[in-house]
């Protein structure tokens, strides 16, 4: 652990280091050596603790990596303003040791089970800090984020402008269209009508036609048969008047007879004689004889 620690405190740049060493370096590396060459009690671990927590992280860090360098010509090295960067302890190393010292682990051990935790910090911090950007990274994200939007935002609004005028286009055109599909379909409606009408009348025309000649021909059937009926009632009282001749002149024919036969027959002249009138039956004798 001394070879690590002695390149790592020849590698720290001046200012990471506490300010007495810079002058006096003798002095800082016996301040060093004092709790790790005298024994611990209680009340001097409080004191150190308490001395290590009021110093910074820059001093804790130096102390940190003095610790258990027994050679001295450490601090007679030069300090370079570029060294390599050595991974920053993320918590007080020396302050750590030592309580494992105090409670009954040795050095190495404290040590190792130091290293160790340091090591599982800084993993730790590794993975945490994977997906972090710096503050600027994130501004110029940020801006070109923004950057990015906008011209979004202008190509939608140009796309919504030419969407919207192509639709507003499109819809003044379906307009007119169905405007002109309305007009000829009236058009088309009111000469189907018309027509419509027209044949109507044509075939109530006909049939008023047809129906006046039916009403002649009807009238003129009517006109036949009332002749018809005239002629026959004419010659029915034609009939009629000629059978009431006839029917006059065989009565006056049969009277003629019977009254010639009344005077000529014998028993007409008994039954005037006797006053008694001749049986009928005896008449059809006297015709029969007379004709």
């Amino acid at each position: 652990m001394a070879v690590p620690t002695k390149m790592a405190s020849g590698a720290l740049p001046r200012f990471l280091l506490p300010k007495l060493s810079w002058n006096t370096p003798a002095k800082t590396y016996r301040s060093l050596l004092i709790p790790a060459i005298q024994p611990t009690a209680p009340w001097q671990s409080q004191t150190t603790s308490f001395h290590t927590s009021r110093q910074t992280p820059q001093c804790r860090r130096a102390g940190s990596l003095s610790y258990s360098a027994p050679n001295s010509s450490m601090f007679r090295k030069t300090f370079h303003t570029t060294p390599a960067r050595q991974r920053d302890h993320h918590f007080d190393t020396l302050k750590f040791v030592q309580r494992l010292k105090g409670e009954g682990f040795t050095e190495e051990q404290a040590a190792a089970m130091m290293k160790v935790l340091n090591d599982v910090i800084e993993e730790s911090i590794q993975n945490l800090t994977r997906t972090m950007v710096l503050r600027e990274d994130a501004a110029k994200a940020t801006y070109t984020q923004k950057v990015d939007f906008a011209k979004l935002r202008s190509e939608l609004l140009s796309a919504d402008s030419t969407e919207s005028s192509t639709t507003r286009a499109a819809h003044e055109r379906l307009s007119n269209d169905i405007t002109k599909l309305s007009s000829r379909l009236r058009d088309e409606i009111g000469r189907t009508q018309a027509s419509v009408r027209l044949d109507l009348n044509l075939e109530k025309g006909r049939i008023r036609e047809e129906a006046v000649g039916q009403e002649l021909k009807i009238k003129e059937t009517e006109t036949k048969i009332e002749q018809e009926v005239a002629a026959l009632r004419e010659k029915l009282e034609q009939v009629k008047f000629q059978t009431l001749q006839w029917l006059m002149g065989i009565m006056r024919w049969s009277e003629e007879v019977h009254v010639g036969s009344f005077f000529t027959d014998p028993l007409k002249k008994d039954e005037m004689a006797s006053g008694f009138p001749m049986p009928f039956y005896s008449y059809p004798l006297v015709f029969g004889a007379a004709s």
